[in-house]
């Protein structure tokens, strides 16, 4: 098992509220078929923890889907994720140099091919720029947060 791969700490970019990117993925159909499809990935300072991706034009309705900044990261170093969100990162020895994520729901399961040169970029430029790695908890509320689970 190889040690984990640390995540970004570049230097923090206070004026911005959030960050995103759109980039050009590829639903998968079969073993030979995929479809091009533009995505968004967004970041909020005020969603510290979370990453969208929302799927655009013709496949918008497979909707937004919320998960881990930090899931999405250690996607692109090792396979992680387990139930509804599963990443794994370009294989060279497979000949694949996306990010592959699928996504399971109620109606289905969808799997994607991201570019992962790409999204590496602006996670470690923008989102991670955005906040920081480990300073996350600090933006949170906790005492809103609390309040709103009692009710």
């Amino acid at each position: 098992m190889s040690a984990p791969h640390p995540l970004p700490n570049p230097q923090p970019c206070p004026e911005a509220a959030s960050t995103e990117v759109v980039l050009e993925a590829r639903i998968i159909l079969g073993e030979d078929q995929s479809l091009g499809i533009p995505v968004r990935f967004g970041y909020r300072r005020d969603d510290p923890f979370a990453v969208s991706l929302e799927f655009l034009g013709a496949a918008a309705e497979a909707g937004t889907w919320q998960f881990s900044r930090e899931l999405l990261w250690e996607g692109l170093q090792r396979p992680a994720g387990q139930g509804d969100v599963r990443i794994w990162p370009p294989c060279t020895c497979h000949g694949r140099a996306s990010l592959r994520i699928m996504l399971q729901g109620q109606d289905g399961s969808v799997l994607v091919d991201l570019p992962a040169r790409q999204l590496r970029r602006w996670l470690r430029r923008e989102s991670f720029g955005l906040v920081p790695a480990g300073t996350e908890r600090t933006l949170i509320d906790w005492d809103a947060e609390l309040d709103g689970l009692a009710g």
